[in-house]
């Protein structure tokens, strides 16, 4: 064969192969500079403008230029703990004799306002208030200097003066609670939990590949790769956040993620066919040509494969959001990491490891029962002779089989059409976070510290509509009455600002009907008749609200960008345009079923004791999207292997019903092998206490085990059986022959074998 016509995959793998410790070196020193310019640039964290969003982000402008935004507050609340649990704490505490009055709330709000009012990040300390549902309960309001984001780098100081107290007043429960000591707390804890769930991850995948290579050596190599995958990754994203910033701790999390899903499986369905290829010889050619062989097959599988999903995850930037465009950026960045070391140093390490890739004694009699029930069967499904067996049925009766596939999907679709959308916010964070369980006894003891509307208003005379609204509220439960609202006017006199603190949970239905009327009824009839005029609504409930219908307006432009995409690299995969088409429909089949499961499972009840989770009544707004893009981009991953099979057989001659079988079968224990570990990775992320976390994690896991039991076992081989050759349209497979390279050896006992 000419070198021309010899693929990019190929050539690459050989080189690898023929130069391991180059590659081996070039890759760590390439990993070694993506981590190293990613430190020396740092990451460039969004700001809290680039979350601005529809009304509520034109309201957050309105208030920036004219000096109105809110100032960062810290509450620290204190109350009288239970006479019993607060003699067991006095009786373990270490600080000493408490002062006399050290179980009275207002001696430590004193001390909480001394100690509070001598730090340089604060700018002021509002006196202790006693609230009047709870006398025993005080708070204690601390203003920062500077804005949301440097409040979040001096949270610090102000809790270690809050601990100081606590030790000092052992009958109290003294917290400190707010946007930034809430923001600080939940991503502290995530991160933690997120190095949990690697070493629950790691090991357990590493254990899957054990099993399924019987090599220590082979299970280690495509765990070893996902994570110079991740480590290359986040190293690269530092980069790109200049570009398009870092939203939070979402990124990392999707990041490791992908990477572990993606960089496990590329490199799994690499070795796998390696090895292969090895035992189809008896074990008689070299480890660098069963490299070549991998490469001219599962090679070109991975770069079409990660393709699709890098297309599938860019989707997310037709959102226009900055979360979205960052966990687009780190996903699709450890996808193509993932994809670079699979053609790269992964033919590398193979090459290097030689004959002991294939396993010890275990994973050579698994290797000679299969080339026995090859040689018995003649079909080559010696492998896969249960899933063959399996199959039967399907094929044989393919309109039923499609019938019984096709209900399955539509009955566990069906509850996506229920689906309820919410943001998350103070309310949906973990109880087991201090300041978040703080945020709500603040709450019910405060209902005027909870969620607020800002109303925003531009005119000559801006306070007078404005105060109009204040008035209106008055006995209206549906905001809270504790206090009295405060207009405030900016310097200029042209801008002034009204909060309406709302007494319910920002994504409750009360909270929403609030915000519909202060939108649709108080504000418009106040400003009614005023001349040069300018209104907004903003608040975290305005805000939740325009994020989840702003993203609602985008979806079916990123539904028909994924969808194109899919579309597009099937075809290009396939040179079938009836592939394409059914891939991409299958696609969406697996997104519908994963909303509805997500449904299922999160608007319910049923399932909080088994999960650990609080219901919420809905869906986090930015699932759908999220689910999408990573699942089409996944569900294209497992067709293209599949199909890549299946078309190897059409090209040795066999007719289309019979190759389904040899492909799908020849292939079952690799893509069944990475669907498990792709699913024990999804679940591990049930381990995080965070309600986002867990729906991705139930999402995911669910589309991926429907993908493998229904989709490619029942709908795929009985659709293509149906079909028939006309499955190929417009081109059917040339018949090749079995030998994807025309190159032969002599093996040691003088046969010739053709690789």
């Amino acid at each position: 064969m000419r070198r021309t016509d010899v693929p990019v995959t190929v050539r690459t793998a050989r080189w690898c192969a023929v130069h391991p410790w180059k590659a081996i070196a070039g890759w760590v020193l390439l990993l070694a500079l993506c981590v190293g310019a990613g430190a020396a640039v740092g990451t460039n964290k969004g700001t809290f403008a680039d979350f601005w969003i529809g009304e509520a982000g034109r309201a957050e402008a309105m208030a920036s230029g004219s000096g109105l935004t809110p100032p960062p507050v810290e509450q620290v609340l204190i109350e009288r703990k239970p006479a019993g649990e607060a003699r067991s704490t006095a009786g373990n505490s270490t600080v000493g004799k408490a002062t006399a009055d050290a179980g009275q709330p207002a001696a430590a709000a004193e001390e909480i306002r001394r100690r509070m009012a001598a730090l340089p990040a604060v700018e002021s300390v509002a006196a202790p208030v006693v609230s009047a549902a709870h006398p025993e309960t005080v708070r204690v309001a601390v203003t920062l200097r500077g804005d949301r984001e440097t409040a979040k780098k001096d949270v610090g100081t102000l809790l270690a003066e809050t601990a100081a107290v606590r030790r000092a007043h052992p009958d109290l429960t003294i917290e400190q609670t707010g946007s930034a000591s809430i923001s600080v707390a939940v991503n502290d804890k995530q991160g933690q939990e997120l190095r949990r769930t690697e070493m629950i991850s790691l090991p357990v995948t590493f254990l899957i590949l054990l099993v399924v290579f019987g090599a220590v050596l082979a299970a280690g190599i495509p765990v070893l790769l996902a994570l110079f995958a991740f480590v290359g990754a986040v190293g690269l994203y530092g980069l790109a956040s200049w570009v398009f910033p870092d939203a939070g701790g979402a990124a990392l999390s999707v990041i490791f993620m992908m990477g572990m899903a993606v960089g496990v499986d590329y490199s799994l369905f690499y070795l796998k066919r390696a090895r292969e290829e090895r035992e189809r010889s008896g074990g008689t050619i070299p480890p660098a040509r069963a490299v070549e062989l991998a490469a001219a097959t599962s090679g070109r599988a991975v770069v079409d494969s990660g393709l699709a999903v890098a297309l599938s995850l860019a989707g997310l930037y037709l959102v226009g959001d900055v979360v979205f465009s960052s966990i687009a950026t780190g996903a699709i960045l450890v996808t193509l990491v993932a994809v670079g070391g699979s053609l790269t140093v992964l033919p590398a390490l193979l090459a290097k490891a030689g004959h002991r890739m294939d396993g010890g004694r275990l994973a050579r009699r698994r290797a000679a029962r299969r080339r026995a029930a090859r040689r018995g069967n003649g079909s080559g499904r010696g492998e896969g002779r249960v899933w063959a067996v399996l199959l039967g049925p399907v094929v044989r009766r393919p309109l039923v089989a499609l019938l019984a596939g096709v209900a399955a999907t539509v009955a566990l679709a069906a509850p996506a059409l229920g689906m309820r959308l919410g943001t998350e916010g103070k309310e949906t964070f973990p109880d087991s976070v201090p300041a978040v369980a703080a945020y709500d006894r603040l709450v019910a003891a405060f209902p005027s510290e909870g969620p607020a509307h800002l109303v925003l208003v531009r005119a000559e005379d801006p306070a007078a509509p404005l105060r109009k609204i204040a008035a209106a509220t008055r006995g209206d439960a549906l905001f809270a009455q504790d206090t009295e609202p405060v207009v405030r006017v900016a310097e200029d006199g042209r801008t002034a600002l009204l909060a309406l603190p709302v007494p319910y949970a920002a994504n409750s239905p009360e909270a929403t009907r609030s915000l519909e009327r202060v939108r649709e009824v108080l504000l418009p009839a106040a400003v009614e008749g005023t001349r040069g005029l300018e209104r907004a609504v903003s608040g975290e409930i305005a805000a939740g609200a325009d994020y989840a219908a702003h993203q609602e307006r985008r979806l079916p432009w990123v539904v028909l960008f994924v969808s194109l995409a899919s579309l597009a690299i099937m075809y290009v995969a396939f040179r079938s345009v009836v592939l394409a088409v059914l891939g991409t429909v299958l696609n969406l089949a697996a997104v519908m079923v994963a909303w509805g499961v997500l449904t299922l499972v999160f608007q319910g009840t049923w399932a909080e004791g088994l999960l650990g989770f609080e219901s919420l009544g809905f869906v986090g707004s930015r699932m759908p999207l999220m689910v999408f893009a990573i699942l089409v981009g996944l569900s294209t991953d497992y067709q293209i292997f599949v199909v890549s099979r299946i078309r190897e057989a059409v090209r040795r001659g066999v007719p289309t019903r019979e190759a389904v079988v040899d492909g799908i079968a020849g292939s079952a224990s690799v893509v069944t092998s990475a669907a498990v570990i792709m699913v024990s990775v999804f679940v591990s992320f049930l381990f995080i206490d965070r309600i986002e976390m867990k729906q991705l994690a139930v999402g995911l896991t669910g589309a991926v085990l429907f993908d493998a039991i229904v989709l490619r076992a029942v709908i795929l081989p009985s659709a293509l059986a149906l079909l028939g050759d006309r499955a190929w349209w417009p081109h059917r497979p040339a018949a090749t022959g079995p030998p994807p390279l025309d190159v032969r050896e002599q093996s040691p006992a003088g046969r010739t074998i053709l690789v």
